[in-house]
């Protein structure tokens, strides 16, 4: 989705539900979650990355799922008091976006030599072994790690 259009969503559905002006919104650069609700700082962030590829169905939902944690407090996580809030908003009351949703790609691959395969966003330590194949570190079992090729097309 348009990241102008996320944030244009975002603050409506603060503002139907409250939050505006005490509330801010915000983008963050978070790679493996969608969103995130700071009581600190009465801030609702969410990933710019991944609403770039989610549906405006899943970003209304991320949306959701955020400004019911801001409703019910801190105190709540996922538990029934938020589950109930989040319902009553409009939201599916999911702790956790659907495993089918884009995920951004990961530019470093990590492959044991069983086959075992591995993604980080982050240029990975030297020294990991895989853990699928021992449960401590195993120098039988080194991930050798590489960067993701970019393909383009034209």
């Amino acid at each position: 989705m348009n990241l102008d259009h996320v944030e244009a969503l975002a603050h409506e559905l603060m503002g139907a539900h409250g939050l505006l002006p005490q509330w801010r919104f915000a983008f963050d650069h978070a790679k493996r979650r969608a969103g995130i609700c700071r009581h600190q700082d009465s801030t609702i962030s969410v990933s710019r990355h991944l609403m770039a590829l989610y549906s405006e169905e899943l970003v209304r939902e991320t949306l959701l799922h955020e400004i019911a944690h801001a409703l019910v407090g801190a105190e709540h996580n996922h538990d029934a008091v938020w589950r109930r809030a989040a319902r009553t908003i409009g939201s599916n009351g999911a702790a956790r976006i659907p495993a089918a949703a884009p995920q951004a790609t990961a530019p470093w691959i990590g492959r044991c030599p069983r086959g075992h395969e591995y993604s980080r966003h982050r240029r990975p330590r030297a020294g990991a072994s895989c853990s699928r194949c021992a449960s401590r570190y195993d120098p039988r079992f080194p991930i050798e790690w590489s960067r993701r090729e970019v393909t383009t097309t034209h």
